[in-house]
This record gives C-alpha cells, sequence and structure tokens, in this order.
C-alpha cells in the first residue's frame, strides 16, 4: 500500500491558508514575510521531492498550481511526477499540467492500494481535512510557524471523531522559531 503524506505550512493555531502570498487572507504571505528566512529549516521540502512519487490535490490547489509550477525549475520533479486532483466539480485537467481526476475519497483509497511510492498531498487544505476524516492519512510533513493567525482554513476539521494517535518520526527547531514535526499515524 502506498503512503499518503500531507505536507503543509502550519502556523500554531492550526492556519494553512495563504503561506505563500495568495490573495484574500489578512495574512498573506506569513511565511516569508513575518518569520526570517533559514534555509535548513526547509530541507524536508527537497526530500520530499526526492521521496515523492505522485501528488494528490484538490481542485482550488490544482487551479492554482497548474500554470504556476510548470514553469518553475525548482519543481523538475513534481512536473515530471503523475498528478491526481480530487473534485466532483472540475470538468477536465488543465493540459498546461495535467492530471488523473479522481471523483471521491475512495478513488483515493484506491490509489493508495496500487503499487509505488508515497503520494504527496500539498495545500489542498479541505482535501487534508476530508482525507484525516476518512483515515486516509499515513503521516504528516509540518513546518509549524511561530505565529497565531487567528483566521484562515485550518489543517483539521472539527468533526467528532475518535482519537487518532501519531508517532512523532522527526523532529527539529530551527533558529526563527520554525518546529519540524514528521508524524505517522498509528493504526
Amino acid at each position: 500500500m502506498r503512503q499518503l503524506v500531507v505536507t503543509a505550512f502550519v502556523s500554531l493555531d492550526g492556519v494553512v491558508e495563504a503561506p505563500g502570498g495568495e490573495p484574500g487572507h489578512r495574512s498573506s504571505g506569513w511565511t516569508f514575510k513575518d518569520v526570517e528566512f533559514v534555509p535548513e529549516a526547509y530541507e524536508i521540502k527537497g526530500r520530499e521531492q526526492e521521496e515523492t512519487t505522485a501528488l494528490l490535490l484538490g481542485r482550488t490547489t490544482y487551479e492554482a498550481f497548474a500554470p504556476v509550477w510548470p514553469t518553475m525549475d525548482d519543481f523538475a520533479g513534481y512536473n515530471a511526477m503523475p498528478r491526481y486532483v480530487v473534485s466532483t466539480t472540475l470538468a477536465h485537467d488543465d493540459e498546461r499540467w495535467p492530471a488523473t481526476v479522481l471523483r471521491s475519497l475512495d478513488d483515493v483509497a484506491a490509489l493508495k492500494e496500487t503499487e509505488g511510492g508515497p503520494i504527496a498531498v500539498h495545500g489542498s487544505a479541505t482535501l487534508a481535512r476530508s482525507l484525516e476524516d476518512a483515515g486516509l492519512v499515513d503521516r504528516y510533513h509540518l513546518l509549524v510557524f511561530p505565529l497565531l493567525l487567528g483566521a484562515g482554513k485550518r489543517l483539521w476539521s472539527e468533526t467528532d471523531k475518535d482519537k487518532r494517535p501519531l508517532r512523532v518520526v522527526e523532529s527539529q527547531t530551527y533558529a526563527n522559531g520554525i518546529v519540524k514535526l514528521v508524524y505517522d499515524a498509528v493504526r
């Protein structure tokens, strides 16, 4: 079974919205505007690209990434791997960044049963919450920023569900206050 990895920049209060400067959020760009850049804090991002064998995205993130990521040399690995978009409304993929459209979480569960390596979920807060609620997330790669944003899309839902234990696989604190946390779901 393939491992499903949710990777996120997250504020201490769980907000994942607008880390890269996306419009519409009052704290847009909080990952680079409010916290000193320390290169070693982002080592895990390069490792993710090397280890990941497929991307899984929600429709909103896919539509934001499709016009931009194919032109970025930093994402050559991601641009070369298979991509999947979970959406009930997307009519077809974007020819600039082709992807297979999955229509349900059952389709995601079936994808996890195929041969291959880790599948990474970038951005896609709504999808990440649904995947966790369905028990499909195997690992979290989190860079927790020393900020309380107060408002915005959160990584975890408020769905009333049973507790879910996580095991720390890796952790590190950097000089700028970012904390890297890698957790495996315990089943």
